[in-house]
């Protein structure tokens, strides 16, 4: 005869904390919480509350599965399948970056400078940055561009749920902007070396599009033409605003000089790393 063993949620979260710190995972508790949320269907911040709860077999098994998948690698946000960023809840999988908490910071520094007219975010991936600023900006038109058709698939999704008027594009860079006059460009753009890329921790290497962090033998390859063909397509006295390799920002920012871009300058993350550029086109040019 077989005997079900009832599980509590307390239980269970210890099981898969301990499954996970075994595996090398630094927060483990925390991630098992999330990843518990996930399989069990329950709001953020629910999962360790009414630890004496009876946790039915077909849940313990999602939330196993989960977790044997974190251990080897996947990264938790695809796991959890939404991320948050600024305001906003997005949806998270391998079609794009995870966003993070660095590109926040490139929101506020556009929002601060150019908060309304036309703006344009290149290489928008889950769509992250457009929406915030569609979100938050007074801004008269957003445009997102990818040249992934699977990435502004779920920019699209996202756009859709947030319920919030993006204009979505796909070409190579600024390729679907002929004609425009932008107020900002704003990109993430690639900027790793192959090297660096192969280094990276495996949970992004194996996991994340390699299409969006690898940009040529000195990670400038994407950066190098963004910067010159950007510059025709910004209005005078607009903006260019770029997040950056902080090995690399004093070479973006002389990339930018040396094709047009007033006085670019270098910004801080929230971490105090040299994370984003922002240059301008001269009011006459």
């Amino acid at each position: 005869m077989v005997v079900d063993v009832a599980v509590t949620a307390e239980s269970a979260l210890a099981a898969a904390a301990a499954r996970l710190k075994s595996a090398g995972i630094t927060d483990a508790r925390r991630e098992a919480a999330r990843l518990a949320e996930a399989a069990w269907g329950v709001e953020p911040g629910q999962a360790r509350l009414h630890a004496g709860r009876i946790i039915p077999v077909e849940r313990l098994d999602r939330l196993a599965a989960m977790v044997e998948r974190r251990a080897a690698g996947e990264p938790l946000a695809y796991l959890a399948g939404v991320v948050g960023f600024r305001r906003l809840t997005l949806v998270s999988d391998a079609r794009a970056l995870i966003p993070r908490p660095e590109t926040e910071g490139l929101v506020d520094l556009v929002l601060e400078r150019m908060p309304a007219g036309v703006v344009a975010d290149v290489c928008t991936g889950s769509g992250c940055i457009a929406l915030a600023l569609a979100q938050e900006g007074r801004y008269d038109r957003v445009i997102g561009t990818d040249c992934s058709g699977e990435a502004l698939a779920l920019a699209r999704e996202n756009g859709k749920a947030a319920g919030l008027a993006v204009e979505w594009r796909q070409g190579d860079l600024v390729a679907s902007l002929a004609g425009e006059r932008l107020d900002v460009l704003v990109a993430n753009p690639p900027y790793l070396t192959s090297a660096e890329h192969a280094a990276l921790d495996r949970s992004v290497a194996a996991w994340e599009p390699a299409l969006a962090l690898e940009s040529g033998a000195d990670g400038l390859d994407a950066t190098r033409r963004l910067v010159a063909d950007a510059l025709p397509l910004v209005k005078p006295g607009g903006w260019l605003a770029l997040e950056v390799d902080c090995e690399r920002a004093a070479a973006v920012a002389a990339l930018a000089a040396g094709s047009g871009w007033n006085e670019p300058a270098v910004y801080r993350d929230l971490f105090g790393r040299a994370r984003y550029v922002l240059a301008r086109r001269s009011e006459t040019s």
